[in-house]
């Protein structure tokens, strides 16, 4: 399947989860950190990658903010944690686990406080 298609499944498959309570340190529908939904979309779309946000940085390749589409991951430095991670549904707006207290949601990348968060982005590359 091409590459977009496939990042498309993963971006569903985080949709898939929304509303699901945040638990830190998690990555099952009982509860999600930012890193454990990346981690769990990927598995259901058939890749996988690494369980924390820092080595998610490493995963599949650079792409650039205007260059965003669905399945992409997005990172952003937020003021109430060091590394923050979330799936592009396009070029505007991810869904992630947000925070304590908070459950799955899709926000604007142009709504504060991601506007001014934005760190990088990177394309994961799907088996065949």
């Amino acid at each position: 399947a091409p590459a977009w298609r496939s990042g498309a499944l993963l971006a569903q498959d985080a949709l898939a989860m929304l509303g699901q309570p945040y638990g830190n340190g998690g990555a099952d529908p009982s509860g999600f950190d930012c890193s454990g939904l990346v981690s769990y979309a990927a598995k259901r779309a058939g890749i996988l990658v690494p369980r924390t946000a820092q080595d998610q940085q490493h995963a599949g390749v650079p792409v650039a903010r205007d260059a965003l589409r669905a399945g992409d991951l997005v990172f952003l430095h937020l003021s109430s944690k060091d590394l923050h991670v979330g799936i592009a549904l396009d070029a505007t707006h991810f869904v992630h686990a947000p925070s304590s207290g908070g459950q799955v949601r899709v926000d604007s990348l142009s709504a504060r406080p991601y506007s001014s968060a934005f760190l990088s982005a990177r394309r994961l590359v799907f088996p065949p």
